[in-house]
């Protein structure tokens, strides 16, 4: 290879970098203004005398107009993608900060999630393609890029909430509404990149599936990924949605304090979802998928029979585990529908959402009507699940 063939492959190298770690940090401050949703349910719960009921529901409204929307999208779009689609998706964010922020009931306040939930169905699906486009063959990596800057968005939001909206009230929420804007002046980096590249171009006809990937049961293959999604969304909602109050109420732990160490959780959740990518790169995603979900079962187990400073231990562990499965199912589902790259990963994105929205509103009633100490002495045998991993086909050893 001559020196301009090295060059020009290195400049394409980071190029597709720079990219990366835009779409990351676009990543990054869309989940942290959605993160701050989810963390401000103590403010939501005390300002406007919710029940654990009311939280569910409001989880519920919001996620599932994120998972119902997002793989219609992904689907329009990979027929017409839409570079424009990443700033669209802020600025539905931003109305759903300004509306709960400012929200003088509890139906207005479900019409801020709705519309939080409509911004990441937008964002998310367009955003997961242009990935993969630029991962250029490493899309475990890519993947875990792009999704660590959503989860160390999330893991921030938790400590805004402690030290600003706790402060000073839920009216603050309202003026994270700039960190939108300046998410839509940053995806217009990429929007330019996607139409520059060729890749904005309408698909007037989706190509065939590959021969490897018609050799194996796809629809088996999307219901085994399906119900491990379920068993780990489920468990993360118990976290997402409750873990504050289980620490404030089983350990008598003040809110800025279990505020804290939800951070801690969430920080491990964006560490692991780094590592997982990669690491399926390297030993196969099925291997992680089954490793990150059926290996946690020990630790979930103990969860609830420990002190305070083991629990956050464990929770830490879990976290760095349990995450590392994401990137590794939604590259393996790419995989078996290398066409269809928009509809997959609405999808699996959508079923994230929705499946963490029905699994806090089905916990929050579990609550009510028993206790949270409750809830996670139960949401510690989901992780079982994870043993359906088993019936996976060996696509990456087939290719």
């Amino acid at each position: 290879m001559d020196d301009v063939t090295k060059g020009s492959a290195l400049d394409g190298r980071r190029l597709a970098f720079s990219i990366l770690l835009t779409a990351s940090a676009c990543h990054f401050l869309n989940d942290l203004m959605q993160s701050l949703f989810t963390a401000a349910y103590p403010v939501f719960k005390e300002e406007l005398k919710l029940n654990f009921a009311n939280i569910g529901m409001l989880t519920l409204s919001y996620q599932l107009s994120a998972s119902v929307l997002q793989p219609l999208v992904g689907t329009f779009t990979d027929k017409r993608p839409q570079p424009y689609a990443l700033a669209i998706g802020m600025m539905f964010t931003m109305a759903g900060l300004v509306t709960m922020g400012y929200a003088p009931s509890y139906g207005v306040l479900i019409v801020g999630a709705v519309l939080l939930g409509m911004g990441s169905s937008i964002f998310h699906p367009e955003a997961s393609r242009l990935t993969r486009l630029a991962s250029t063959g490493a899309h475990g990596l890519g993947q875990s890029i792009f999704q660590v800057g959503g989860n160390a968005g999330s893991a921030l939001g938790p400590l805004l909430v402690a030290y600003i909206v706790l402060a000073h009230g839920r009216g603050s929420l309202a003026g994270f509404a700039l960190v939108a804007f300046l998410g839509m002046l940053l995806s217009m980096s990429l929007t330019r990149w996607y139409r520059e590249s060729g890749h904005a171009n309408p698909r007037s006809k989706a190509r065939p599936l590959s021969h490897a990937t018609e050799a194996h049961n796809v629809g088996g293959a999307i219901a085994v990924l399906s119900l491990l999604m379920l068993s780990k969304f489920f468990y993360l909602a118990s976290f997402t949605s409750y873990y504050t109050f289980y620490l404030m109420e089983h350990f008598s732990l003040p809110a800025k304090e279990a505020q804290l160490c939800l951070f801690a959780f969430l920080v491990a959740v964006a560490i692991g979802t780094l590592a997982g990518g990669p690491i399926g790169d390297r030993v196969g995603r099925k291997k992680v998928i089954w490793v990150s979900i059926f290996g946690i079962v020990p630790f979930a187990l103990a969860l609830p029979y420990v002190n305070l400073h083991v629990t956050v231990v464990l929770s830490v562990i879990i976290g760095l585990v349990l995450a590392s499965a994401f990137s590794a199912i939604v590259v393996y589902a790419q995989t078996l529908m290398p066409h269809r790259i928009g509809m997959i990963s609405g999808l699996f994105f959508g079923l994230a959402f929705g499946l963490g929205g029905l699994g806090a509103a089905l916990l929050g009633v579990l609550a009510d009507s028993t206790s949270v100490e409750y809830v996670y002495k139960l949401c510690a045998f989901l992780p079982l699940m994870g043993i359906l991993a088993a019936f996976l086909p060996d696509i990456e050893s087939s290719r």
